[in-house]
This record gives structure tokens, C-alpha cells and sequence, in this order.
């Protein structure tokens, strides 16, 4: 079995200051925790937030700001190397060895150029997250109510194409509906959910509808399952809201952010965690209720784990950080998969895809 998290926002961490050789507190992932949780392979996002959308040279600077953090954290490790291939990833396994995708979460930092594109596949990017919470230049996001192209944008749709000749995964996580639609109608290749959640289970914009769902395994694709409590369940986005913890800990964060290196600004943020984590959240077992409501509407071949650690303030209980991942695999046993289910759920699904989608 081959464990893969198709989507970790490790790399902007890593601009914290963060060590991710050695375990730390706070941290959702590091190399530890990865190989305490069995962990085969993870996709290192590099988050591009949308206040970047509008200056595509400074978004593409943060993202190879990040990629040059990745690799300066993975270099002389013994546990962990990049990875660019479903072939050398098997092959790593077979050495005992972590396998580190990268993937690009928001187009923005492409610009409005092909090229540019494909100089982030050429530096190693297997996939791209089109947008986040803003409308770019490729198309609207699922977040502002207002949207800008009502679904692709024109250069959106040269991107899509363009990412089916290079063999780079297309990821619909955050884009709009009208948006998800229009990559469909035009991919040649089979997309991915990256992280994204059920909206039968739990009413969010971010969330997949049965419907997208549906089509989006008719194209042969798979959803990777968000851990993020506010779209595994209603009810804590509104304990989470009513808490105002939110509103206080965005102040905190910028200021640790802008000043990683002050011990008394990551103090300040860390207790922000921490009373994030006292609020009454969601079980780690409803990760397993939104598998288990993708395989009942598609069947166990299009679904996997996506979990957003890193990126999320929040984690459900019992799922605190990734060495925690064997935890949703005695749950999937005890509802009745066959190992052969937990094969294709764990990594199987997405290594299909990737390997599919790639051009050799």
C-alpha cells in the first residue's frame, strides 16, 4: 500500500522558519510525523495567497521563494527526496524513501503566459490548484460572491489545454462551479479534487456537489478528502464563527508571519492554536463519512486523502497532524473495506491519475 496526501501547505512553513527535519509541536507535518504515519509520498503545495493575484511577478517570486525552501530542507536528508513521477515514487518506496511531490496552489503565479507554465512543470510542479479565494486570470474562484468570468477565463481555457499536452494534473479544488463545469468540457484528461469536501454532507461553497462529483468520475478523476473541520461538518463552521477566535488570531498570524524569527509572536500564534483545538470539533471519522459518501454515489475507485494539513487552523479530533493517518484506516476496516479498497483509497486512486495524466 502505497500512502500518499495529495495536498500539504508544508512549503509556507518552511518560510516560518519551520524545520522539517525534526519533529516540532505545532507542526501538521514534518519528516517524523510522515514516517510515523506510514506516510509514502505528499504533495508540498505552494501556496499563493489571492492578495497576490493582481502582481503575478511578485506571486511567481513567492512561489520559487517557496520551491527554493523545499529543496534547501530536503537537501542532505536521508528520509525524503523530490519526486516528479509515479515511477520514481515506487522506486523510492522500494528504498525506504519519502517521496516529496510539488504542486502550485493558484495559477496566479503564471501570469498570462504558457511559458511560464511551463517552467513551473519544468522545476518540478505536477499539478495546479487554478485559483484560491480570489478571481485570477484563469478563472473564479468558489469564494466572492461576484465573479469575473462566470466559469473560465479565455486564457483559462489555453491553460487547461496547455496542462493536457505537458502532462500536468489539473486540480479544481476552489474554483468555482461554472468553473469546474468548464474544465470538464475541455480537459482531455482526467482532473483531481486535490482537497475538497462533500456539500451533501456539508454546506460550503467549497465543497463538491453530488452532480460534480458524478461527472468529475465519469472523466476518470478522483476527490482527495479535506480534513478541514468547517467542510467536514455544518455545525462547527458555526461554533468556529461564534467562537470569534477567527477575527483575533488573523491580527496574530499576519504579525508572526511578517516576524517568524520573534519567539513572542509565535508564542502569540501558537495560543491561538491551542484554543482553536479546545473548541469541540468534528471526530477524525467524518473524514471516513465523506469516503464513504463518494464511494456510495461513484464507487471506491475515485477517491483519496487530500487533508490541507498545514494549511487548516484546525484539525478534527484525533486527527491533530499526519502521523495520525493509520487512525483512518482501522476506521475504514471496521466499516468493511477490503485492503484492496484501502489500496486505492490511500494513494492508489491519485498514483492512477498522475500516472495516466503524465506524458512520458
Amino acid at each position: 500500500m502505497f500512502v500518499l496526501d495529495s495536498h500539504c501547505d508544508t512549503p509556507s512553513q518552511i518560510l516560518r522558519l519551520r524545520d522539517i527535519s525534526i519533529d516540532n509541536t505545532y507542526a501538521h507535518v514534518d519528516i517524523p510525523k510522515l514516517r510515523r504515519g506510514g506516510v509514502d509520498g505528499v504533495f508540498f503545495a505552494l501556496y499563493v495567497p489571492a492578495s497576490m493575484d493582481n502582481e503575478p511577478d511578485r506571486a511567481r517570486a513567492y512561489a520559487y521563494r517557496m520551491l527554493d525552501g523545499v529543496r534547501n530542507s530536503l537537501e542532505n536528508n536521508p528520509y525524503a527526496v523530490l519526486t516528479t513521477s509515479v515511477a520514481q515514487a515506487m522506486e523510492n518506496k522500494a528504498k525506504g524513501l519519502l517521496s516529496i511531490f510539488i504542486g502550485l496552489e493558484n495559477g496566479s503565479a503564471i501570469g498570462e503566459s504558457l511559458d511560464e507554465l511551463r517552467r513551473f512543470y519544468e522545476a518540478g510542479v505536477r499539478y495546479v490548484t487554478l485559483c484560491h479565494s480570489g478571481n485570477n486570470q484563469i478563472c473564479d474562484s468558489c469564494a466572492p460572491e461576484s465573479k469575473r468570468w462566470n466559469g473560465l477565463s479565455p486564457f483559462g481555457k489555453e491553460v487547461v489545454a496547455h496542462m493536457n499536452r505537458l502532462g500536468m494534473l489539473i486540480d479544481v479544488s476552489h474554483i468555482s462551479d461554472d468553473a469546474f463545469y468548464d474544465v470538464l468540457s475541455i480537459s482531455t484528461k482526467p482532473v483531481v479534487a486535490t482537497h475538497s469536501c462533500c456539500r451533501a454532507l456539508a454546506e460550503h461553497p467549497r465543497n463538491l456537489t453530488d452532480d460534480m462529483i458524478r461527472k468529475l468520475a465519469e472523466a476518470g478523476g478522483v476527490v482527495q478528502v479535506n480534513f478541514y473541520p468547517v467542510f467536514l461538518d455544518s455545525e462547527f463552521r458555526t461554533i468556529l464563527n461564534d467562537s470569534g477566535i477567527m477575527e483575533r488570531g488573523e491580527s496574530v498570524e499576519s504579525e508572526f508571519i511578517a516576524d517568524p524569527a520573534d519567539s513572542r509572536k509565535r508564542a502569540a500564534w501558537n495560543a491561538i492554536q491551542d484554543e482553536l483545538n479546545a473548541l469541540e470539533r468534528p471526530s477524525y471519522r467524518r473524514i471516513v463519512d465523506h469516503i464513504d459518501h463518494i464511494v456510495g454515489l461513484v464507487g471506491i475507485d475515485h477517491v483519496g486523502l487530500g487533508s490541507d494539513f498545514d494549511g487548516i487552523e484546525v484539525t478534527p479530533e484525533g486527527m491533530e497532524d499526519v502521523s495520525m493517518l493509520p487512525k483512518l484506516f482501522e476506521e475504514l476496516r471496521a466499516r468493511g473495506y477490503a485492503e484492496d479498497d484501502l489500496i486505492k483509497i490511500a494513494g492508489g486512486n491519485f498514483l492512477r491519475v498522475l500516472d495516466e495524466v503524465s506524458v512520458s
